[in-house]
């Protein structure tokens, strides 16, 4: 599998869409419990088909882009609003980016490293593969000038908190679900949904600037545009009423592009628990 990843990774982003759009709508057809999630999520957010939809097609893509932007060449960025992380990194109190599982989530902190990193580097909340053969790739791809990575464990909390301590950024996907006791539930598009109270506690222990961040896949593999904006409302002090505020910021970002959303991914599961 490493030497197939390689391979692909020389492939042009246009072709690598292309194929990743076909087994998008593969997979969509062929797995019901796939495609029933799918749709659940889709319609619990109040989703037109139409939108939707679209986002078949992109799933495809966000698994077909990983060879090229993990192994291969750069590919193309742009900005919009990246003065907010200007103000941030000259501000120093450290910077947390909140990112849904909107567009490619991959390509935000790469960016980022490419561009901010050598005034301060960013570190990347990951949980680690349970797949043996990738787990290297993993490693490589997260472990590049200008970004570091910290796994989901006490030890990778505390490293966050030391790079924003230190005036730096890290960044999160806090639509992920987290493991029992490292949540509460919260309302996510008006049903109720485990979410992670790590993030609003990094700002709350360190005074860090929070900012919103996700970024669009443009068609035809003509790159990738990173999107930056403020969080709005300040972060309330309960777990619960900051979960729920952090909540309502990705519903906003998700619906400004409900077509580049992982509809599929399995928001509403029940955590699981820590192997003792």
């Amino acid at each position: 599998m490493t030497a197939l990843f390689r391979a692909l990774s020389w492939l042009p982003l246009w072709f690598l869409h292309g194929v990743g759009w076909a087994l998008g709508w593969v997979v969509f057809g062929v797995s019901s419990t796939y495609r029933q999630r799918f749709l659940a999520n889709a319609r619990q957010a109040g989703v037109r088909p139409r939108q939707f939809l679209r986002a078949v097609g992109q799933a495809g893509q966000m698994v077909a882009e990983l060879p090229r932007l993990w192994l291969g060449r750069p590919v193309a960025l742009s900005w919009r609003g990246a003065h907010h992380i200007e103000a941030a990194l000259a501000a120093g109190r450290g910077l947390v980016f909140l990112t849904p599982h909107l567009g490619c989530f991959e390509v935000t902190a790469q960016a980022y490293a490419l561009r901010f990193g050598h005034q301060q580097p960013m570190t990347v909340l990951f949980r680690p593969a349970r797949q043996a053969w990738l787990r290297p790739l993993l490693e490589q791809a997260r472990a590049r000038e200008g970004m570091q990575a910290a796994p989901t464990t006490l030890s990778g909390v505390k490293q966050l908190l030391k790079a924003l301590r230190q005036g730096q950024a890290v960044g999160l996907l806090p639509d992920q679900v987290p493991p029992q006791g490292l949540g509460v539930w919260a309302a996510f598009f008006g049903q109720a949904a485990y979410t992670m109270t790590l993030s609003a506690r990094l700002v709350q222990q360190t005074g860090a600037t929070v900012l919103l961040a996700w970024g669009e896949r443009l068609s035809w593999g003509r790159g990738y545009v990173v999107h930056v904006t403020p969080m709005t409302l300040p972060l309330p002090e309960l777990p619960q009423a900051a979960a729920a505020t952090i909540n309502g910021a990705m519903e906003e970002l998700i619906l400004e592009c409900p077509h580049q959303y992982l509809w599929a991914y399995a928001r509403y599961k029940q955590p699981r628990q820590e192997a003792s």
